[in-house]
């Protein structure tokens, strides 16, 4: 009988050390049945996504007509209040003698032209009956503003002063 010989030892490198995502992606194993369930799962991920796409702009459309219907509808509505308002005798007289001044026959109207008071401005000064002319040449403003800001060293907060004490 022969012998067996006994295998060598070798020496073998240990592997270098694996992150843990190399470790996991290596050690998967994927079967057909998995596969076939993957691949089932993409398409039907790839032909519902227009149809959900269209979905919610549907949706999206429909809660906008919705408040548009609603808006219409309080239009509606306040349309009514005022055609019942206008089927009261009293709110008729009322709007006959605000709007067209109308009268009855014993009545004596009395008409405001001028309460009195003068016209005023935003900031209180009284507003003027004649027409006033300015003498300003504005072309000659108009360049020496240019000049002004081409050619001057100062910063903007210094003009932003040297405006703010020529305005006071």
């Amino acid at each position: 009988m022969s012998r067996r010989q006994r295998p060598q030892k070798v020496a073998v490198a240990l592997p270098q050390m694996e992150s843990a995502p190399e470790h996991w992606l290596r050690h998967i194993r994927l079967s057909g049945f998995a596969v076939t369930i993957l691949s089932l799962i993409v398409l039907t991920i790839v032909v519902l996504a227009p149809s959900l796409r269209t979905l919610v702009a549907q949706q999206q459309e429909i809660a906008a007509l919705r408040q548009a219907v609603l808006d219409k509808q309080n239009d509606v509505d306040a349309l009514e209040k005022d055609v019942a308002r206008w089927e009261d005798p009293a709110y008729i007289e009322a709007q006959a003698r605000g709007r067209l001044h109308y009268v009855f026959p014993d009545d004596i109207p009395y008409f405001v032209l001028d309460d009195g008071e003068t016209p005023t401005t935003d900031n209180g000064a009284p507003i003027s009956d004649t027409i006033q002319t300015t003498q300003v040449d504005w072309l000659q403003s108009l360049v020496s503003s240019v000049m002004e800001a081409g050619l001057t060293d100062a910063t903007v907060d210094e003009l932003d002063a040297d405006t703010d004490s020529e305005e006071k």
